[in-house]
């Protein structure tokens, strides 16, 4: 369904982005990550057509970006992270003016606008004007305006910005059930949501993909070692030593005290080693109260951070 091929954009001799590469199937989820300045917006407004590249290819639904670019807008979505609206028109007059611009005219115009607007749950506001929109309803219509011809492909640059945590939910049921039909890239700050939302994450820093794969896999990949969070009622020094003795423990870190006489310990390990079964003996043998002992997960937010300060693309 799309397909990029080294694409890279330089102002001057600085570049923007550099030998970008990768492809999305059909029906697919995509979380586009990067720190700011790393190259999403510039890869978007390629890939959308509202910006030559320096070189490279891409094609969207069997369309070269380039070559067929009024073939292509008629597949695409674009949401940008500043949504393009006419404040002092109301919701359907908005709607109305982006289907004439998409070419949609009479009863066909007026399904596809009826459609939307009851899709993306802004029935009830239609008639008011957009300037008297919450941030949460303002971010609808610009997705409603969006799918608007029913294109095959959303590309949807940090449609959560600057919404409430109550706006975020709704925004992101949202796009969960328009992936159900659609292919969509979602560029986002906000992490958990790529992790609950997306298939697969590509990453980008400094203008170069650094990774592109599951968020499961990037976790199996980056993580090295096994971290255990244990709690125990016991003295520090001593219930430290005690797990430092246990085989395939690499360290020992003291997090925080949690009450009188409870720690919270940060135990490294092996990684293909369960130690959590010696860790425990270590506690019971020694009379101590063992209040938790759970594995820790590297999150997605761990191995982004990690990502974006290595030099190197993984493997």
């Amino acid at each position: 369904m799309i397909v990029v091929n080294n694409l890279s954009k330089f102002y001057g001799t600085a570049p923007a982005i550099q030998n970008v590469s990768f492809s999305i199937e059909k029906g697919e989820i995509i979380g586009f990550l990067g720190p700011n300045g790393a190259g999403k917006t510039t890869t978007m407004r390629i890939l959308t057509g509202f910006m030559p590249a320096t070189s490279g290819t891409a094609s969207i639904a069997g369309y070269d970006v380039f070559l067929q670019p009024l073939q292509l807008r008629q597949h695409i979505g674009y949401l940008p992270e500043e949504v393009p609206l006419y404040k002092d028109m109301t919701a359907r007059e908005f709607l109305n003016f982006a289907a004439e611009i998409k070419g949609m005219r009479g009863s066909q115009k007026k399904a596809q606008i009826d459609e939307t607007l009851k899709r993306c749950g802004i029935t009830s506001v239609q008639g008011r004007a957009i300037a008297n929109l919450s941030k949460g309803y303002r971010q609808r219509v610009g997705l409603a305006q969006t799918l608007l011809g029913n294109p095959d492909v959303l590309i949807l640059d940090e449609p959560t910005t600057g919404l409430d945590p109550a706006q975020i939910i709704e925004i992101r049921e949202l796009i969960r059930e328009l992936a159900k039909e659609k292919t969509i890239i979602l560029s986002t700050h906000i992490l958990p949501e790529v992790s609950m939302i997306c298939q697969r994450v590509v990453i980008i820093n400094k203008g170069k993909i650094v990774a592109v794969d599951t968020a499961e896999n990037l976790t199996a990949k980056m993580q090295k070692s096994t971290n255990i969070l244990v709690e125990v009622d016991g003295p520090e020094a001593q219930v430290r030593k005690a797990f430092e003795r246990v085989s395939g423990v690499i360290g020992v870190e003291t997090l925080e005290q949690v009450q009188d006489g409870v720690m919270r310990y940060q135990i490294n390990s092996e990684k293909d080693r369960d130690v959590r079964r010696e860790l425990a003996r270590a506690v019971a043998v020694n009379g101590w109260g063992l209040l938790e002992l759970r594995a820790v997960e590297m999150s997605l937010e761990d191995v982004f951070v990690q990502l974006v300060t290595e030099e190197e693309p993984i493997a």
